[in-house]
């Protein structure tokens, strides 16, 4: 097992980009902090009234609970859309985020400014990849007069992951709880590191695409983030840097050429195709198998040495650009350098994530190999 929470959590980090001392936790106060595009934002913190975009159970994890207490608007589409499983335990545990009104979905070309400014907020937090979207329209937010702070956790940078967290950690007056998870986090990375350069293994070649569209249609795989990144973070060699900077969907080809040593398929628990991979809160283990195992029989890959060797896993969607993703880092690398972390288990640390810092527990299947 890796080590825990607690020691990891004790490991040394750089002060936050605030400008100002911290305020009493409940009194608000002017300041002004960097976001993690280098935007200076000026709003009263601890924040009273927040709209918010994207990294829902990350506000929550650093700001605690309370800290949807003073969330007045959602893009909802963006929680109940792509991880619905998650939204539906959440709101088991507190029926009250369903009466949070939503401000509409970037991604559906719902979102609403109006709506936005209807709510009279005191701030509204975004994801880079909603900001870049809405162009002019987030700034019609911000000469509005309501301060706007962009995060992101798409990039899978510890750099990123680590910025975005003092930024909610200052959006929700929570500092020393956002510094824990800060530290943590850079920690477990770490850890990762460290084992790796140990080892003394040569990087195997990896392969990651997006399971949604099942065997028989490659979907995106990914260049420099989500998990692009986090394979390379992982160890390992990343054989769609060269033709995919983001995301997208690379030739068969190109995949058959490569001869990947490893093969990381993605999924989730709502497929509108039948034959993609089932990953995540509520799902059978039994049915991800058979649905992992289906995608050995595109053409070409019985003679990858990822699917020879038996090296084709599957991985939980939900659990990438998250302040959890440690643990999907930790669950590549194993697979990538099994004798390094023999002591790891990654999915008990995903879980124990959850215990420590998020008051739901989930249920389901989150990453497996073909022989467990």
């Amino acid at each position: 097992m890796i080590k825990s929470l607690r020691r990891i959590a004790t490991a040394t980090f750089a002060a936050s980009a605030l400008t100002l001392a911290a305020p009493t936790l409940g009194n608000a106060e002017p300041r002004t902090f960097t976001d993690v595009i280098g935007r200076e934002v000026t709003a009263d913190l601890p924040a009273k009234r927040v709209v918010l975009g994207f990294y829902f159970e990350d506000y929550m994890a650093i700001g605690g609970e309370k800290a949807y207490d003073h969330v007045v608007g959602l893009s909802r589409e963006a929680w109940v859309g792509k991880v619905p499983a998650n939204w539906a335990m959440h709101l088991a545990h507190r029926p009250s985020l369903a009466e949070i009104p939503d401000v509409g979905e970037i991604d559906a070309q719902t979102f609403s400014v109006e709506k936005v400014l209807a709510l009279q907020p005191d701030l509204v937090v975004l994801a880079e990849w909603q900001y870049k979207a809405l162009g002019l329209d987030a700034e019609r937010i911000v000469n509005a007069g309501i301060p706007l702070a962009v995060v992101d956790y798409n990039a899978q940078t510890v750099e990123r992951h680590v910025a975005s967290t003092h930024v909610l950690g200052a959006v929700t007056g929570e500092e020393v709880r956002a510094d824990e998870i800060a530290n943590f986090y850079e920690g477990a990375l770490k850890d990762v590191a460290d084992r790796i350069a140990k080892s003394g293994q040569p990087k195997p070649k990896v392969y990651a695409e997006f399971g949604n569209k099942g065997p028989s249609e490659p979907s995106f795989t990914y260049g420099k983030n989500m998990w692009g990144a986090m394979a390379t973070a992982a160890g390992g060699d990343n054989i769609a840097a060269p033709f995919v900077e983001w995301w997208g969907v690379i030739n068969p080809e190109q995949v058959l050429a490569a001869k990947p040593d490893a093969i990381f398929i993605s999924g989730r628990e709502n497929n509108a195709n039948p034959t993609a991979l089932a990953m995540g809160q509520g799902v059978d283990t039994k049915e991800a198998h058979e649905k992992l195992k289906a995608f050995e029989g595109r053409p070409g890959w019985s003679e990858l040495p990822a699917v020879r060797d038996g090296r084709l896993y599957g991985v939980y969607q939900g659990a990438s650009r998250t302040l959890s993703d440690f643990a999907m880092v930790q669950f590549i690398a194993k697979q990538l350098y099994p004798a390094a972390f023999a002591d790891v288990d990654p999915v008990a640390n995903y879980l124990a994530y959850y215990a420590k810092y998020l008051p739901v527990t989930p249920q389901g299947t989150f990453a497996i190999t073909l022989q467990n």
